[in-house]
């Protein structure tokens, strides 16, 4: 596997590509954020180790920019530092892992190997994302929602891990669980029936029942996988996604009406990211609010239908937002 080294000190570089190399990796070094960009442009790197003091570009700014960027695979990103009150931060910016300088090398090959066993995985998102799209085909209305909802959904996750009363609760699991399983938060619309799901207008009370159901058809399909496999993490988190992205925090929701944090935290994130896109996208019954007014609605839904914790950090990620729905947005 091709790995990208990245450190200002020569010295630095020339010690951790011996390590890797003797270990068999296929070693690529920079010395700056600048320099590993046009590496990564260039070659496909899966694995990046960097310093996180460096001139021209930090390591937290290299992370920031390959997270933003488009690259054929997930880059496994992990940080070098002395200090451990950066992690916070650099969880934030997307950093799947840390190593405390001064590294013993036994740990660093220990954490490649526990990335390359993450990236083997990405066969497995494939499958998820490509079930999700599946279900999503039969409403033709809906363009790169789920792509939009999946980077919603992991900016909140990493901003919300900054926040004291969530470290410890969100870590980089949770932050890989939930952009992998987002996309199976409609899936049981498969189970709708077509004169409902694709109505060209609003739903009568009684329409509106049967499709309020899809919360419970996902829930019971993924209820039923879980009972096959109770160790897979991911299905726990897509099963708790599918069936209360609905809930609201007043209670008011569906299917079963949880209040504040009885909502699981993964369903309390993605009721944000779901609501926000659908606001600012067009459907046949509706046009698309601008970014403003949706944000408007949202924020008069603080402590009824959102989360508050949750919008305070969608205000802080207003810029980043509107970056996500412009990136997805050139189909429709």
């Amino acid at each position: 596997m091709q790995v990208l080294i990245v450190d200002d000190s020569k010295l630095a570089l020339i010690a951790l590509k011996a390590l890797l190399t003797d270990a068999g990796y296929d070693v690529l070094a920079a010395m700056n954020g600048e320099e590993a960009i046009k590496v990564l442009e260039t070659n496909p790197c899966r694995m990046v180790i960097s310093d996180w003091e460096m001139p021209v570009m930090t390591g937290l700014e290299l992370c920031r920019k390959v997270r933003s960027g488009e690259y054929s695979g997930y880059i496994y990103f992990i940080l070098l530092t002395s200090h451990k009150e950066e992690m916070v931060e650099g969880l934030s910016a997307g950093a799947d892992d840390f190593i405390a300088k001064p590294y013993k090398p036994d740990e660093v090959l220990a954490r490649l190997r526990s990335g390359e066993r993450i990236l083997s995985l990405e066969t497995r998102d494939v499958a998820i994302f490509a079930l999700a799209k599946l279900a999503e085909s039969r409403d033709v209305d809906t363009g790169a929602h789920l792509e939009r909802v999946q980077y919603y959904c992991r900016a909140l996750a990493q901003r919300m891990a900054t926040v004291e009363k969530y470290q410890g609760v969100i870590d980089p699991e949770f932050v890989r669980l939930i952009f992998q399983t987002s996309p199976l938060h409609d899936i049981g619309k498969v189970g709708i029936p077509d004169s409902v799901l694709l109505k060209p207008g609003r739903l009568d009370p009684h329409e509106f029942e049967i499709m309020k159901m899809h919360t419970t058809i996902a829930a019971q399909t993924l209820d039923a996988t879980l009972s096959k496999f109770p160790g897979a993490s991911f299905l726990k988190m897509a099963r708790d996604i599918a069936a209360t992205h609905h809930e609201k925090y007043d209670g008011s929701g569906y299917p079963n009406g949880l209040i504040g944090e009885n909502i699981p935290l993964c369903g309390r994130i993605i009721a944000l990211a779901d609501v926000y896109d659908a606001l600012i996208s067009k459907r046949v019954y509706k046009q698309a609010l601008t970014h403003e007014s949706a944000k408007s609605i949202i924020l008069e839904g603080r402590c009824k239908h959102f989360d508050p914790d949750v919008i305070d950090c969608f205000v802080d990620l207003e810029d980043q937002f509107i970056a996500i729905h412009k990136r997805f947005s050139g189909d429709e």
